[in-house]
């Protein structure tokens, strides 16, 4: 009976967690997306700490590592992992820069127009302004604390990296709280923001490999 009544509970626990987020209406969206592009368009830099969670099925806990990210107008994108290593990865001019604990390698992505569609996805994905891009099938959920947009590749290419994007906005600015990637494979890397500062003066040198 005990079991029963623990069963009885945890399902309509669950039922709750899962009714609180929604679909939204085309209102809705026209209203979400007006917003969105209205703080994206006054996006001049962006700094931010984050935390990024790689899951994988084969592993019984995620991996977890912190660091900060910048961003500068209007394709200047800086990852620089802090905790438990260091590691940095800029995206700029077409370059992908590496600094791997003072390992420096440079790629030239210029040529490579899927690394550059995956770049500009990364950029477009920090400010949150994805929705002019006709290569993606696009889905709006609500929740009382987020909205949230699944994005969906319809180029094969890229979908054999990235099965879906997953955008998280809060619901005060409607700028990015999360980004969540899943993989083929059902894998997936979460990356959370936190204390993030828009439109603090940001040097150039941030920058540089």
């Amino acid at each position: 009976m005990r079991k029963l009544l623990f069963l009885i509970v945890l399902i309509a626990h669950t039922s709750l967690l899962f009714a609180q987020e929604s679909t939204m209406s085309d209102p809705e969206i026209t209203s979400f997306k007006a917003m969105v592009n209205k703080t994206s368009k006054t996006m001049i830099t962006i700094q931010s700490n984050f935390t990024q969670y790689k899951h994988m099925d084969f592993l019984s806990n995620d991996i977890t590592t912190k660091g900060k990210m910048a961003f500068k107008a209007p394709d200047m994108v800086k990852w620089e992992y802090t905790d438990p290593f260091k590691y940095s990865i800029i995206f700029k001019e077409d370059q992908l820069l590496i600094n791997d604990s003072g390992t420096k390698s440079n790629m030239d992505l210029g040529n490579n127009m899927l690394f550059k569609k995956l770049n500009q996805l990364i950029v477009n994905s920090i400010k949150g302004n994805l929705f002019q891009d006709s290569d993606f099938t696009m889905s709006y959920f609500k929740d009382p604390k987020y909205f949230k947009v699944i994005f969906i590749p319809k180029d094969e290419k890229i979908k054999a990296y990235i099965a879906s994007f997953i955008l998280f906005f809060n619901k005060e600015q409607a700028d990015v709280m999360e980004v969540k990637m899943v993989e083929p494979t059902n894998d997936y890397t979460r990356i959370v923001f936190t204390d993030r500062q828009i439109n603090k003066p940001l040097d150039n040198e941030v920058f540089t490999n």
